[in-house]
């Protein structure tokens, strides 16, 4: 079997380089050296590879299809080598980056208006947040931690449960007028509701002792809890969302409680993190942050924690 060595830094650089921009000039003008440097890196990485990963007809070239691929492998290879290095790097200086995964709605209606008190607790770690709406796998993602809300399954991770939730029901008052009285009356509007959680409306009306029949009622499902509100507030029908989701504004807009009955949710918001990384300096600071913020609102708003 024929040995393939690892490719050089230069080679995957300059390769990365002219695949993103399709042109060796271009990746020669970006990385300050000639067209020639570039275009000898790259015949040395496919000579290496045995496979061709450009296609050169006169002074163009494009990449095929192996090298379309290569390419997103080394562009996330690099990306991952950049953040490990800075991640040294602001360790050995007492400083740190924490990789955060957060549910969209959570992180702007909840999260983000907090960060300014962890900054202030903690100004030599800088937290930088992307959004997954479901679980994934840590060993294929490069985030050190994650915020989810659902059941406590979550394979080869360490679980925290933070708190739970209160859904309430919520309209335009131009759209109900006065509060709804009875249960059954809120299938006379469209319910509005978020797809991650495709049984809340039929577990309300379960609480109310009322039978819910959803091929009887007009419903319209969105993914994002923020979107579920802002239809509302938009007059598109009645919603189900966790109260602490509904912002002032919304409430200044003409949003109202539709019905007095509360579901408690059945999960939980939850911090999941790989094993491996318990003792990394910037998780331990936001694991302690958050549960200490997360028991103090759940005791503001009478929320079940565990």
């Amino acid at each position: 079997m024929r040995r393939i060595r690892t490719p050089s830094m230069a080679a995957l650089s300059a390769f990365e380089a002219a695949a993103r921009h399709e042109s060796f000039t271009l990746a020669a003008r970006e990385l300050s050296l000639t067209e020639s440097a570039v275009s000898r890196q790259i015949s040395l990485l496919e000579e290496g590879l045995g496979v061709s990963l450009f296609i050169r007809v006169k002074q163009r070239v494009t990449l095929t299809r192996s090298g379309r691929l290569y390419s997103e492998q080394v562009r996330e290879a690099l990306r991952a080598l950049q953040r490990d290095t800075m991640s040294i790097a602001a360790h050995g200086s007492g400083r740190g980056n924490l990789e955060l995964a957060v549910l969209p709605t959570f992180g702007q209606e909840w999260l983000i208006p907090r960060l300014p008190r962890f900054y202030a607790a903690y100004p030599d770690i800088r937290i930088n947040m992307g959004v997954r709406t479901e679980p994934f796998s840590f060993e294929e993602e490069h985030f050190d931690v994650a915020i989810h809300h659902g059941k406590p399954v979550w394979p080869h991770a360490k679980l925290e449960l933070l708190f739970g939730e209160r859904m309430i029901v919520v309209a335009r008052r131009d759209l109900i007028g006065d509060r709804i009285a009875r249960a059954e009356d809120l299938c006379e509007f469209p319910l509005l509701y978020s797809t991650t959680r495709p049984e809340s409306w039929r577990q309300w009306f379960d609480a109310a002792g009322v039978p819910f029949k959803p091929d009887a009622v007009h419903s319209a499902g969105f993914e994002l809890q923020s979107l579920v509100v802002r239809a509302a507030e938009s007059g598109l029908g009645v919603a189900l969302v966790p109260e602490f989701f509904v912002p002032q504004s919304a409430w200044d807009n003409g949003l109202v409680r539709a019905h007095e009955l509360v579901l408690p949710g059945e999960d939980a918001y939850q911090l999941s993190y790989p094993l491996e990384i318990h003792d990394k300096y910037p998780l331990q600071c936001f694991r302690q942050w958050i549960r200490d913020e997360a028991r103090q609102f759940a005791q503001e708003q009478k929320l079940p924690t565990w």
